[in-house]
């Protein structure tokens, strides 16, 4: 197989969401370079990209973690191709009462939806500044628009993530680096979804929830902009959405 001269890099590549942007862009010809903390937990989307004909890579990788972070990019920039697309995708949803919500939580959360966003995000700008071109995506939620009852820890986080977002186009933007926020608002068909509201999950018969695959058209969309037109910022959610 040829060796693929792009690649995308999915941090957060989980079952739903995570995996259907990286299928996206393997079916385009990007090596798929798919991260979370357990590799081991990788390797079915692994092996699904390589029986749809493409290239994939599978790496356990704290996002949290400054040096991890480093050696990732440099690795794959080193071994595999040259990293065209970011897509940073970590969830860290969690709902806590303010009075029972303890400062471990708070900070975790804030290292996975924020830190984590500026280490990947940096090192992306670092290598697409030097080649003049590349693409950020960041995947936001409700909560990076308004708090909620309960999601204070997660609504700062993905606040947080927003403005690195923001800043980051205003910056990298007449340097040739597409950066774009996406937020998703509303219930996305996964197990979990399915297992804890069934309710909710039923509407899939009526597209009520969010499909990943088009979700990860939408991303792909974004990146295949002409400059002229950039989006920054896209909001998606089924139509059955109260907004």
């Amino acid at each position: 197989m040829t060796r693929p001269d792009k690649a995308v890099l999915v941090v957060g590549a989980g079952d739903a969401t995570g995996g259907a942007i990286a299928r996206r862009f393997a079916r385009e010809g990007y090596a798929a370079c798919l991260s979370r903390r357990s590799a081991d937990k990788l390797q079915p989307l692994v092996q699904r990209i390589h029986a749809e004909g493409g290239v994939a890579h599978g790496f356990g990788s704290d996002a949290r973690d400054e040096a991890a972070v480093i050696e990732l990019f440099a690795h794959i920039e080193r071994e595999i191709a040259p990293i065209e697309v970011l897509v940073f995708n970590i969830g860290a949803n969690v709902r806590f009462p303010i009075t029972e919500m303890t400062e471990r939580v708070y900070r975790k959360v804030w290292e996975m939806a924020a830190l984590s966003g500026f280490l990947v995000g940096r090192e992306a700008a670092r290598v697409m500044q030097a080649r003049g071109r590349g693409t950020i995506l960041f995947t936001g939620a409700t909560a990076s628009l308004r708090g909620g009852s309960g999601f204070a820890a997660f609504a700062g986080a993905k606040h947080a993530l927003r403005a690195l977002a923001q800043s980051m186009a205003r910056e990298l933007g007449p340097k040739g680096i597409h950066v774009a926020h996406v937020v998703i608002d509303g219930a996305i068909d996964t197990a979990f979804i399915a297992e804890n509201f069934p309710e909710r999950y039923a509407t899939k018969a009526h597209d009520g929830i969010l499909d990943p695959e088009a979700i990860a058209e939408s991303y792909w969309q974004i990146h295949r902009q002409h400059r002229s037109a950039w989006t920054h910022e896209m909001d998606l959610r089924p139509w059955t959405e109260a907004f």
